[in-house]
Order: C-alpha cells, then sequence, then structure tokens
C-alpha cells in the first residue's frame, strides 16, 4: 500500500522581516493543497469567491471571501484553486515568539497569550472584520518592514477583539501531539483529501496507521472528537456543497462525484450536515452570491 507522507512547510520570512508576508493574484498560491502544518501562526484573507475550508477535523464551505486565524502545528489545506473566483489571497505567518516573551507579559499584550491559545482551534471571522482587517492585511504590501510589523500587532488587536468570528475546531481538537501522531494524522488526513471518491475502510487506515481497528478509532476520535467515518462524510458533503455552487450538475450527480452511492443516504447526510436539502442550498447559496 502506497504511504502518503504529510508535508511539513518551511516558512522563510521576507526579506528583511521577522515574518513572513506573501500576496497571490487569484488562484496563483498553488504550493499549499495537500494536508501540511508548521509552528509558524498563520492568517489568511481570501479576497472574494466560494471555497473549501480545511483546518484541524473542521470542513466548510465558505463564500464571499475568508478571514482566517491558523494556530502553530494546527493542520489545514490551500483555500484558493482554479474554481474558488477570488480576486486575491493574502497569507502571513509569524512564529509565536516573535514578539518574544517579555514584550508578550507587558499588561498592554497580555491578550496575544490567550489569543494564539484560542486560535489553535482555528478562527474565521465573518461580515464587518472580514472586510475592513482583510483591507488592513492588503495594505500593508505598501509599508516599509518596521510599519508592516505595527500594522500585524494592530489586525492582532482587531482580530481578538472581533466579536463576528467563529472558532473552527470548538468542539476540540488535540494539537499538541507527538511527532509521530502529529505525522499520523496529517497521513490520514491527505488519504482522506485523495480518496474520499472511493471507499476507505477503518481497515485500511488502521493498517497505514500501524495500529489495531479499536486502537486506531480511540486514537482519531480522540484527537478529533469526531469517528473516522463522521469526518470522510463531513468531507464528502463539504465537496458537495462546493459542487453545488461551482458546478451545473444534476443532485444525483453530485452526490456521486463527492463519494456516495446512495442517493437517499447522500439527502440524509446532506439535511443533517447543514440542516436544508441539497437543492433548498443551492438555491439559497445562489440567491446570496447574486
Amino acid at each position: 500500500m502506497k504511504k502518503i507522507n504529510p508535508s511539513f512547510e518551511i516558512i522563510e520570512p521576507s526579506f528583511g522581516s521577522s515574518f513572513a508576508y506573501a500576496k497571490y493574484v487569484e488562484n496563483e498560491n498553488n504550493k499549499a493543497h495537500v494536508w501540511h502544518y508548521h509552528p509558524e501562526i498563520e492568517i489568511v484573507y481570501v479576497n472574494g469567491g466560494t471555497g473549501k475550508r480545511q483546518i484541524g477535523s473542521h470542513i466548510s464551505y465558505y463564500t464571499k471571501g475568508d478571514l482566517i486565524l491558523i494556530g502553530s502545528n494546527l493542520p489545514h489545506c490551500g483555500f484558493t484553486d482554479t474554481n474558488t473566483g477570488n480576486k486575491k489571497e493574502t497569507v502571513i505567518q509569524f512564529k509565536p515568539e516573535l514578539f518574544g516573551r517579555e514584550f508578550m507579559n507587558l499588561p498592554e499584550n497580555k491578550f496575544l497569550i490567550d489569543f494564539f491559545e484560542v486560535a489553535k482551534a482555528g478562527i474565521a471571522f465573518i461580515d464587518a472584520t472580514k472586510n475592513a482587517v482583510g483591507a488592513k492585511i492588503e495594505g500593508m504590501i505598501d509599508l516599509n518592514p518596521f510599519e508592516r510589523l505595527l500594522s500585524l500587532l494592530e489586525v492582532l488587536k482587531e482580530l481578538e477583539s472581533a466579536a463576528d468570528h467563529k472558532v473552527l475546531n470548538a468542539a476540540g481538537f488535540t494539537v499538541e501531539l507527538q511527532v509521530q501522531d502529529n505525522d499520523r494524522i496529517n497521513m490520514i488526513f491527505n488519504h482522506v483529501k485523495d480518496h474520499f471518491l472511493e471507499e476507505i475502510s477503518l481497515e485500511q487506515v488502521a493498517e497505514m496507521s500501524i495500529m489495531t481497528v479499536p486502537s486506531f478509532c480511540r486514537f482519531f476520535k480522540k484527537v478529533t472528537n469526531k469517528t473516522f467515518t463522521r469526518f470522510v462524510n463531513e468531507y464528502r458533503i463539504v465537496h458537495a456543497c462546493k459542487l453545488l455552487a461551482e458546478k451545473p450538475m444534476s443532485i444525483a450527480n453530485i452526490s456521486y462525484e463527492s463519494g456516495f452511492h446512495n442517493f437517499s443516504h447522500f439527502n440524509k447526510l446532506f439535511k443533517e450536515f447543514t440542516g436544508k436539502s441539497a437543492l433548498q442550498y443551492r438555491k439559497e447559496l445562489h440567491t446570496m452570491i447574486k
């Protein structure tokens, strides 16, 4: 059986800066479309478009762009592709210790310690914060390194103070793993990403993980707070949401193209996951986008 290795991404700071700042046009950020992780905290602003959001064990679909904060070593996948339809994507990556312990412990800055802890579960920002802070993030490209560092602090403070946000892995996701376990969970995530259209058995992934089926089930539930079967079904449903938004296909075909071979089972899971039927979801999404 082919083993899919996890990807550990090495981040290099921008020239003359202590952190990385990169701006991409449309879908040109094509280097992160496998599950990967890194010790750096990451801020991603996707200007416009609709796409798939995969962070930790959380999988969902975003519309009208996205603004997310990803904590240290939290596995995630790329957010844009040729079908996303976004105008730009801006990515900021910095080490948790960027500002230094003494600076973080100053009364004015202690909010950063708690905020970075929450970020380990991943945070998505919506509505006013996404638009206002997103514009500020894009504007950082015209600043010199010192001004950009100050602007990063301002962005972090605005995000920490924002009420319109959602913690993505609110039910819990174990990110403080041993290296072996971190590699194992990333291998599993990559396998689901690459093979969700096929049948994926518990025996198969347990063998890949060098575990018995009961041990694998306990391990996966402990790390993600959900069963492996639910994780795979959620991945397939979110892919169906993507197709409903982007492709003029029949819902029956979308069910099949999302890895479901039983249409009634697809309808039941889709309603359970989204709270509405696939037809209703498509109609509401198209109305919102227009």
